[in-house]
């Protein structure tokens, strides 16, 4: 067994304008501060990492491994979410996503795949030089809008999609294999890989890629009424990259997992800071310690009630008193009999 790595923190939700969020050696000693010992570093913001220098320079990546080490940090994975998004995106959605893209590619879809399927590329080779073994991504999504279809679905649409998010992910794979990285796809409504059952739609289209891996956040699956302990021992084996974060359902008369169309403050479904929701975090700190889960415990702190300080300032301690400091030993040794090999036909009465 391992015992897991952290406290980590996804900077995503803090970076921002203003000190200590606007430069990555003052928000490394800020999370240091708080406990934490990772940060998951995304991608997207060139004030924090400059994405393509940091994959064609070791002396760039030795320089930014080193920038998060002077504060007592280790980089935890590399994330590109954002970029992982673009690489399938429906029609539907063009305007919305276009946000995620440098300003010169919007209005051009083809270009702005292109743009993505660089960025992963990017990611794996910065991930290689940085010594990191997982990355963290969206699938992007071109089924999304047929969900819960009316009308119903044209038979063969949903095999196509899948096919076509295997031919675009597949190349990108590939690359991270050579660098000797996994991905972990973020399992997340509003992505085609959004439960077990359409990830595996998608393993098969990519022959069960050694590299299609999985980042579990629980959260995801509260929302969704999924058994995510199951999940689990269903899939453990995948599962790479691992977002700690709280959520909770309570449906009423009125809605339920659709959420009425409300903001997050008002949904049935609804993501809470650590200890707020309903995740039961000590089952799944144990089964990840019994299945030798190898990364990092990564706090992603949304929450629509209370202050990110707050949720930031009680992650790490949070996070801290649910790993699992395995056990180098059995229980019962201290009653072991010293029987061996050569008694056992006696014991058997064979």
């Amino acid at each position: 067994m391992k015992t897991i790595k952290g406290p980590g923190i996804f900077l995503a939700q803090f970076m921002g304008e203003h000190a200590p969020f606007n430069s990555l050696p003052s928000i490394c000693e800020w999370a240091a501060g708080l406990g934490y010992r990772g940060v998951q570093l995304p991608t997207h913001d060139a004030r924090f990492i400059d994405l393509q220098l940091a994959a064609e320079s070791q002396d760039y990546a030795d320089e930014l491994r080193g920038t998060v080490q002077a504060a007592g940090l280790e980089i935890t994975e590399l994330s590109t979410h954002l970029q992982g998004q673009l690489v399938a995106v429906n029609p539907v959605y063009d305007t919305l996503f276009d946000g995620f893209a440098p300003e010169a590619l919007r209005g051009n879809p083809a270009a702005r795949q292109q743009w993505a399927v660089q960025q992963l590329r990017y990611a794996a080779q910065a991930s290689q030089r940085l010594g990191l073994t997982a990355h963290a991504t969206f699938s992007g999504a071109l089924l999304w809008p047929y969900v819960y279809p009316w009308p119903q679905r044209p038979a063969g649409l949903v095999e196509a999609g899948f096919e076509e998010l295997a031919r675009r992910w597949r190349p990108i794979l590939d690359e991270f294999d050579r660098c000797g990285v996994d991905v972990c796809y973020e399992i997340h409504p509003g992505e085609d890989l959004h439960d077990g059952v359409s990830y595996e739609q998608f393993l098969d289209k990519v022959d069960q890629h050694p590299r299609a891996c999985l980042l579990y956040d629980p959260s995801h699956f509260v929302l969704q009424c999924l058994d995510y302990l199951a999940y689990l021992d269903i899939y453990h084996e995948r599962i790479r990259a691992f977002h700690v974060k709280d959520a909770e359902f309570n449906p009423t008369g009125r809605q339920g997992v659709y959420g009425g169309y409300q903001p997050w403050l008002d949904r049935a479904g609804r993501f809470r800071s650590l200890g707020d929701g309903q995740v039961d975090f000590k089952a799944i700190f144990s089964k990840l310690a019994q299945y030798n889960y190898p990364g990092w415990a990564v706090l992603e702190w949304e929450c629509a009630l209370k202050s990110s300080a707050d949720g930031a300032r009680e992650g790490a301690p949070f996070i801290d008193q649910h790993i699992i400091r395995v056990t180098p030993q059995p229980f019962d040794d201290f009653a072991a009999s010293g029987a061996d090999a050569t008694q056992f036909h006696k014991l058997l009465g064979m």
